[in-house]
């Protein structure tokens, strides 16, 4: 799957970013700790829902469904981080 930057460069998805960007959320976030496998699981998921959707996705479509999957999992103040990380 390839994903649209906001600079408009077009490259492959890497579920590597996106877990580290979970992982940098969430540090800090008392009663939330997240593992790197739980991370990793969260962006796996996100890849798993966006490649159903679309070819090409872009980085907000990444941001609104990690946020989503962060509250759904009650993770909302790492969800909370994660938005104004990505802002």
């Amino acid at each position: 799957m390839k994903i649209t930057k906001r600079n408009g460069n077009v490259v492959v998805y890497d579920d590597e970013k996106v877990v580290k960007s979970i992982l940098n959320a969430n540090a800090e976030v008392p009663g939330e700790e997240l593992t790197e496998s739980a991370a990793a699981w969260i962006a796996s998921e996100v890849f798993a829902r966006l490649s159903e959707q679309e070819d090409i996705i872009t980085t907000k479509d990444v941001r609104e469904s990690v946020f989503a999957l962060l509250g759904e999992k009650g993770l909302a103040e790492t969800a909370k981080r994660y938005a104004e990380f990505k802002k």
